[in-house]
């Protein structure tokens, strides 16, 4: 298998919903894309996966390293193989790969934020920095586009964020805002409980205002002589915009469930999204 397959297969795996924009871009793009999406996947499954957090920070130093071998020629696991010929073409910096990885560790670090700025600082690490590389491969002329796209992948977080609250909270992990909860009378013994109630749907409420204000926030920075070679990331924005707008209709019932979009239904809003240009 080839660092490119490997990569491919990595990707198709995780059923994301980034997979299928990938789809639509041309070959030299997609396999750039592919592999950094491969390495995301890897660094975050280190810290999922891990039922030692010792063993988890041992790896995350791996990864570390193999990052920097990378940048230095000298890259040994299949993804970095991979992503290594993109490097200079789409400038792609160090520092965001490894700041990457510090969301990561922030996992490990701690399972709850304080306020919003704290939370939107580990957005930033693990989807902000993701927005600004992607945008990068997909191509930039115009420096406000890297602000388009951090901004939007600050608000793929928060959407993750509101469709994993239960799921995440059973792992022992609520990133939702401490002062926030206790604005809205919610405790984390709800979450953990999936006791869903009128104050649990305001809480989630605001949250869903303030993920959607980041998308209207994205698209309004997003260079007209760019929007094309953007495509992707509109198409991911389409999907998962509806996701959040699924989320809403069904008055927030994820503290048991995880709602999510059919593979038919995410192919669909990616053509549609490709075709409308």
């Amino acid at each position: 298998m080839s660092p490119d397959e490997y990569c491919q297969q990595k990707t198709a795996q995780s059923g994301s919903s980034f997979y299928y924009s990938f789809l639509f871009l041309p070959p030299e793009r997609r396999r750039a894309i592919t592999a950094l999406y491969a390495f995301c996947r890897e660094v975050d499954d280190t810290v999922d996966e891990a039922t030692d957090q010792s063993v988890a920070r041992i790896k995350l130093a791996w990864w570390r390293g193999e990052v920097a071998q990378m940048y230095a020629g000298t890259p040994t696991h299949p993804v970095m193989l991979a992503l290594q010929p993109h490097i200079q073409p789409y400038d792609l910096k160090q520092e965001h790969l490894q700041a990457i990885i510090d969301g990561m560790e922030m996992d490990l670090d701690q399972s709850r934020y304080l306020d919003y700025p704290n939370l939107r600082k580990y957005c930033w690490h693990v989807a902000g920095v993701v927005g600004i590389l992607s945008a990068s491969i997909f191509g930039v002329t115009n420096p406000r586009t890297l602000q388009y796209a951090e901004t939007l992948g600050l608000a793929f977080q928060l959407t993750n964020i509101i469709r994993d609250v239960g799921e995440d909270a059973r792992k022992g992990r609520i990133y939702l805002p401490i002062d926030e909860l206790q604005k809205f009378n919610v405790t984390a013994a709800d979450l953990l409980n999936a006791r869903h109630s009128e104050k649990f749907e305001a809480l989630m409420q605001f949250q869903a205002a303030r993920a959607q204000q980041l998308y209207d926030d994205a698209f309004a920075l997003l260079p007209k002589e760019d929007r094309r070679a953007q495509r992707p990331g509109l198409m991911m924005a389409a999907i998962y915009r509806t996701l959040l707008d699924e989320i809403e209709r069904d008055g927030f019932h994820v503290l048991g469930q995880k709602i999510s979009l059919t593979p038919l239904r995410k192919l669909w809003l990616a053509w549609k999204t490709y075709v409308r240009g």
